[in-house]
C-alpha cells in the first residue's frame, strides 16, 4: 500500500478550504477501506494570501495532524507553491489540485488506478469546462499550440488536477509559469504521461486570480518549455545550428565583397560589408554559447524555489515549525 500526498496551492480561498478538506478526507477514507493507501497528508501552500486562508488551515491542523501548511511571505506564483509542496511532501503518490472547489476529489481513485496501470503522470482533462467563454477559447489555442510544439498530445495541459508518482516530482523543477507545462517537462524526461476526463465545477466563491498578463507570460514560458523539451541536454544543437547559419551567411557575403575588392570595386562604405561582418560575429558568439551550454548542462539544475520564500511551515507529524 502507498502513502498519498495532496498538494493544494492557496491564494485567497478561505471560503473554500474547509469544504475542500472534508471532501478530500471522504475520498481518503474510501481509498483506505479499499486498501489502496495506508497513509496520507494534505499540504496547503499559502501563496501570500491577504485573507484568512492561513487561519482556516491552522484550524484544520488542530483537528487533523495530517493537514500541513507552508506559508509564503508574499505571492510568488503557483509554480513556486507547487515546488515547495513537492519538496516537503513524502507520499508515494502526489495529487495536486486547485483550492477553489472546481476540482472534484471523487476523481482521485480513477487517477490512482491509472498510476497503477504503469503511467507516471495523470493529467486531468476538463472536458466539460465550466469556465467563461473568454477563458475557454485562449485555453484551447494554448493546448493546441503546446501539443504541436512539444509532440505530447493532450487536451488540457494547464489543468491543476494531476496525479504523480514520487519520482516525477523529484525530477522536475518549476519556476515562472512552467507549472502549465509539467506534462511536457515530465515527457521530456521519459516519464509516461496520459490524461483522463475529470469533473469540473463552477467557481462558488471569490473570483479567478488570472488576468490577461497570464497569457503573455504563458507565451514566453511556452517558448522556454519547447526549448527545454528539445534542447535541454543538447544546447549546441540549437545554438550551433543558428550560429552556423549566421556564420556561413556572413562568410558568403564577405567572400563576394572580397572578390569585388580584388576587381577594383570599392566596398568600404557599403552597408553589406557591415552586415557580413556582423553575421560572422553573431555566428561565432552563438556557437560559443552552445559550447558553454554543453559544459554547464550537466552541472546546473534550474531551480528557483528558495527556502527564503517561506514564512512558516507547520508539520505536526514531524513536530516542526519554522
Amino acid at each position: 500500500m502507498k502513502k498519498i500526498s495532496f498538494i493544494i496551492p492557496v491564494f485567497n480561498e478561505a471560503e473554500s478550504l474547509e469544504t475542500l478538506c472534508s471532501r478530500i478526507i471522504e475520498q481518503i477514507k474510501i481509498l483506505t477501506d479499499k486498501n489502496v493507501i495506508n497513509d496520507y497528508e494534505i499540504w496547503f501552500i499559502d501563496d501570500g494570501s491577504n485573507d484568512t486562508s492561513v487561519s482556516v488551515v491552522k484550524e484544520l491542523i488542530e483537528t487533523d495532524s495530517k493537514v500541513k501548511l507552508i506559508s509564503f511571505r508574499r505571492n510568488f506564483g503557483k509554480a513556486t507553491a507547487l515546488q515547495a509542496g513537492f519538496r516537503h511532501s513524502s507520499g508515494d503518490y502526489i495529487i495536486t489540485m486547485d483550492a477553489d472547489l472546481q476540482d472534484d476529489p471523487s476523481d482521485v481513485p480513477r487517477m490512482l488506478q491509472k498510476l497503477e496501470e504503469g503511467y507516471d503522470l495523470i493529467s486531468g482533462w476538463k472536458k466539460d469546462r465550466k469556465d467563461s467563454f473568454e477563458k475557454r477559447i485562449p485555453s484551447k489555442l494554448f493546448n493546441a499550440v503546446t501539443s504541436t510544439l512539444s509532440g505530447l498530445k493532450l487536451h488540457d495541459f494547464n489543468c491543476g488536477f494531476k496525479a504523480y508518482k514520487r519520482e516525477v516530482v523529484t525530477n522536475i523543477d518549476l519556476y515562472g509559469e512552467l507549472h502549465r507545462y509539467i506534462p511536457v517537462l515530465a515527457h521530456r524526461r521519459g516519464f509516461r504521461v496520459t490524461e483522463i476526463p475529470v469533473t469540473h465545477h463552477k467557481r462558488k466563491h471569490g473570483k479567478s486570480k488570472y488576468g490577461f498578463e497570464r497569457y503573455l507570460r504563458g507565451f514566453f514560458d511556452s517558448l522556454t518549455a519547447t526549448f527545454l523539451s528539445r534542447f535541454y541536454n543538447k544546447p549546441m544543437y540549437f545554438f550551433g545550428l543558428l550560429g552556423l547559419f549566421f556564420f556561413l551567411a556572413g562568410f558568403a557575403i564577405c567572400t563576394v565583397l572580397t572578390i569585388q575588392w580584388f576587381m577594383g570595386i570599392g566596398i568600404g562604405g557599403r552597408p553589406l560589408l557591415n552586415l557580413g561582418v556582423l553575421l560572422i560575429i553573431l555566428g561565432v558568439q552563438s556557437i560559443s554559447t552552445g559550447f558553454i551550454g554543453d559544459m554547464v548542462v550537466d552541472a546546473t539544475f534550474r531551480n528557483r524555489y528558495n527556502e527564503a520564500h517561506v514564512k512558516e511551515i507547520i508539520d505536526v507529524k514531524e513536530n516542526k515549525t519554522t
